[in-house]
């Protein structure tokens, strides 16, 4: 689509790497490949072993497990194989879920033995307030489109959070930059890296749109989670000298 993901995802990470070089982690929500190719996760594997900020990777539909597994044998996965995990940071949980179906469904699907997986993280974390990554977001997005492909088993997923244990829901997939609350949780989504789905379907003649590529940074503490988008490769000087603007603005 006359887009280079590579070049692409290079550029995002030296940008990180320059501004956000502090963070405690990264997490890339899914969609590590276009179609599970090996040579897509030995280039990711490859990039990212100098990469200096502790990585977290989740798998997307277009993802395959098998071939994901055969290049990061080294991942965690749960005890049924799934690409899940759990760790503590900041006397908080963080949790990494597997959402991904198989073809050829591009939705998601939160099976039983996850589903076991899950309950038991969340028996462990306590009183812990716990962050979520997923690939599919659980409920509805407004979008005519996502929705058709958003996770299968949604109502019964979100029936296993507790109340008020959950702090926020991260998820990808959407291709679009997506913030709310849903039942109280708070929820949030990059656009991805590539190409974007517009808003409005036929407001643009094609089914994807070149919009700008951003990334997220989150603030999360016991009092509040906050989400910046940065638009890192449209970030440019605006059209006023340098020097302007420059007075007490408080």
């Amino acid at each position: 689509m006359g887009l280079d993901p590579f070049a692409r995802f290079e550029a995002c990470l030296d940008d990180i790497v320059r501004f956000h070089r502090d963070a405690a982690f990264v997490v890339i929500s899914g969609d590590l490949a276009e179609r599970g190719e090996l040579l897509a996760y030995r280039q990711l594997k490859a990039r990212l072993a100098d990469f200096p900020i502790a990585t977290h990777l989740l798998l997307g539909n277009h993802d395959d497990r098998s071939q994901f597994l055969s290049v990061f044998p080294e991942g965690p996965r749960d005890e049924a194989g799934f690409v899940q995990s759990a760790f503590a940071h900041d006397d908080a949980v963080f949790l990494m879920l597997d959402t991904l179906k198989g073809p050829p469904s591009s939705a998601g699907l939160y099976c039983d033995q996850r589903k076991a997986w899950l309950k038991t993280e969340l028996a462990r974390a306590g009183n812990r307030p716990v962050y979520v990554f997923m690939h599919h977001p659980p409920f509805s997005i407004a979008h005519d489109l996502m929705d058709l492909i958003m996770l299968d088993d949604a109502e019964d997923f979100l029936a296993l959070l507790p109340s008020g244990q959950v702090r926020h829901i991260f998820f990808g997939h959407a291709h679009r930059p997506i913030s709310g609350q849903f039942h109280g949780m708070s929820f949030s989504a990059p656009p991805s890296l590539v190409h974007q789905l517009p808003l409005v379907g036929g407001s643009v003649p094609t089914i994807y749109s070149d919009e700008p590529p951003m990334y997220a940074v989150v603030h999360a503490g016991p009092d509040k989670v906050l989400v910046h988008m940065d638009a890192f490769l449209n970030r440019r000087p605006a059209d006023m000298a340098p020097e302007a603007e420059r007075g007490t603005w408080h």
